[in-house]
């Protein structure tokens, strides 16, 4: 989908559901690392290293999800602040992203 929409910007936040009993301190690790390629390995649940660095980015993420009755990934805030939970294709996710995003404003004619 990202060659597909260049203009689309992806922010992913880690939110560790508890039922994942190791996510916690693999969402720490993967923060504190700064690595996408942690992500993509813990999705291929691959191993990944433990990290000790302090951190409250995953708990911070944790209560925005509270506050904003987030409960399950993934979990998709899209322009507008609508919210969509659950997965779905890149021409679906592509559509509602343009659906949700405001008009630009018309460049003022030159007199």
């Amino acid at each position: 989908m990202i060659e597909k929409r260049m203009d689309i910007a992806f922010y992913v936040k880690l939110f560790p559901l508890k039922m994942h009993k190791d996510a916690y301190w693999k969402s720490k690790s993967i923060v504190c690392n700064k690595s996408l390629k942690l992500l993509e390995d813990n999705f291929e649940n691959k191993p990944i290293p433990k990290s000790d660095c302090k951190t409250t980015e995953v708990d911070d993420n944790i209560k925005f999800a509270e506050k904003n009755g987030i409960s399950g990934t993934p979990t998709i805030i899209l322009p507008d602040g609508s919210v969509y939970s659950g997965t779905t294709d890149a021409e679906k996710l592509i559509k509602m992203i343009d659906e949700a995003t405001p008009a630009k404003a018309p460049k003022p004619s030159a007199k």
